[in-house]
């Protein structure tokens, strides 16, 4: 059976598991309604918690198993007598006769796999029926049990809130372990490139040309201080000129200028930049922003103005910022207490000064903290700086000269030709292990600048 369909089959299942239970914990309940502990609701998903959960874990367990079973089996038939005892192409075989016996219609490139392919359908549809009969009859015993406990004084409300508790914390710890484990594998494999390239010749060195690395002494190519200052240049210095003034600017307006007709649908427009994919404003940058960044700067006297400058990749970046500016500004000043403001007027100062003198100081720790937020977003920004962006690693002050990032090269790094093993791939993953830890330690940052300074209103 399809896994979909025994995915819909055990909802269903545990849907009348619900309503069974009900109505059984509804009937019972009217007859002793003194010794009730819990609602027919909490019982009908004690029931419902009891067919479904124990079933899709095990489909979910089976479904990861259940290929590597079906590989075995074929492997021990006389069919697969003839394939090679291991390595890529007996992969590659077996790979094929999987889709064959998926769609026996498509052409075999090896006369192995056709041959073995009625074999691995077989093998398929032999353990997608065990697997179905294990979820159904695990289903059913579920069904069973929870249903024979519903009872006026079986406490149903306590068990069903310990699993959506502990449900909870799973799901905590899924993002958690999933950081970490992020963390760990680019530190493993940072390892493998700090063991063949010095980390002090690659944190401090300033020239980077992964296309060209010498054998002997491969850190000599691979200095990361141009991608560093590009990064901060681009992401960190134009970005952010651009994004805090107009982020700044539109979250005042929004909270303290603009009408309430106004603010109604003027912040969802502005708000509409932060769902623009990131790759519609590479397409801009590339195309529209680039090219007339060019011209101007030819027109200012610099004859060889690259159209992949800096300039043009972070305006764009800094523009796509500025709904996340905004919206920390708009929410810290938003939080400052209206008596402050009031006081503000009633003793003579002006809206203005009162924005300057009152608001801004009193909200400036979430500001500040957004504006950090904000910069560990703009450094790890990839479309744009892909597509609008040079390759070229140069550490320079002139923003209409090219420039590349750190997210630019790893794309480079990871979609060339080169081994996996190879100081140039490895690169990739210390450059990456680097980023994390800029843009970890930002965010540390801007927490503590909103702890330690947060001033407390009553």
């Amino acid at each position: 059976m399809n896994s979909f369909a025994l995915l819909f089959l055990v909802l269903g299942l545990g849907l009348i598991g619900w309503l069974t239970g009900r109505a059984r914990a509804g009937r019972l309940i009217r007859a002793a309604p003194k010794r009730s502990h819990s609602r027919p609701g909490q019982h009908a998903a004690y029931v419902a918690m009891w067919t479904a959960l124990p079933a899709l874990l095990f489909l979910t367990v089976w479904s990861a198993i259940s290929p590597a079973l079906v590989r075995d089996a074929v492997l021990e038939t006389p069919a697969a007598a003839s394939l090679p005892s291991f390595g890529f192409q007996r992969d590659s075989i077996l790979g094929e006769a999987r889709m064959l016996a998926d769609n026996p219609e498509a052409g075999a490139f090896n006369e192995e796999a056709r041959a073995i392919a009625p074999v691995y359908g077989a093998a398929e549809r032999r353990y997608s029926w065990i697997g179905s009969a294990a979820t159904i009859l695990l289903a059913f015993a579920g069904f069973a049990f929870a249903y024979s406990r519903v009872t006026p004084t079986f406490r149903a409300r306590t068990r069903v809130e310990r699993t959506v508790m502990l449900v909870l914390l799973i799901a905590s710890l899924i993002a958690i372990l999933t950081t970490l484990s992020i963390f760990v594998s680019l530190l493993i494999e940072s390892a493998r490139f700090f063991a063949v390239v010095p980390i002090t010749d690659f944190l401090f060195g300033t020239h980077w040309s992964p296309q060209v690395i010498s054998s002997t002494d491969p850190g000599e190519s691979l200095g990361a201080v141009p991608l560093f200052w590009g990064t901060f240049f681009i992401g960190a210095v134009i970005a952010m000129i651009v994004a805090i003034p107009f982020g700044l600017m539109s979250a005042i307006y929004l909270t303290q200028y603009a009408a309430p007709r106004v603010r109604r649908w003027m912040k969802p427009i502005l708000e509409v930049l932060a769902g623009v994919p990131t790759v519609v404003y590479g397409y801009f940058a590339a195309l529209t922003v680039a090219p007339a960044i060019r011209d101007f700067a030819v027109m200012l006297g610099f004859q060889y103005a690259s159209s992949e400058s800096a300039l043009a990749a972070g305006l764009v970046m800094g523009v796509m910022i500025i709904p996340f500016v905004s919206s920390m500004a708009d929410d810290s000043i938003a939080a400052v207490p209206t008596a402050m403001r009031d006081g503000s007027f009633a003793m003579g100062a002006t809206r203005s000064e009162t924005i300057r003198r009152v608001l801004i100081p009193a909200s400036l720790p979430g500001v500040v903290a957004g504006m950090l937020l904000a910069v560990s977003r703009a450094i790890g920004e990839t479309m744009i700086v892909v597509m609008a962006a040079s390759g070229a690693a140069t550490i320079t002050l002139n923003p209409f000269e090219s420039a590349t990032t750190v997210t630019k090269q790893i794309v480079d790094l990871l979609t060339g030709e080169a081994e996996f093993d190879s100081p140039k791939t490895l690169a990739a993953f210390a450059l990456g292990l680097t980023l994390f830890v800029i843009t970890f330690l930002l965010n540390i940052v801007a927490l503590r600048v909103v702890k330690k300074y947060r001033e407390a209103y009553e």
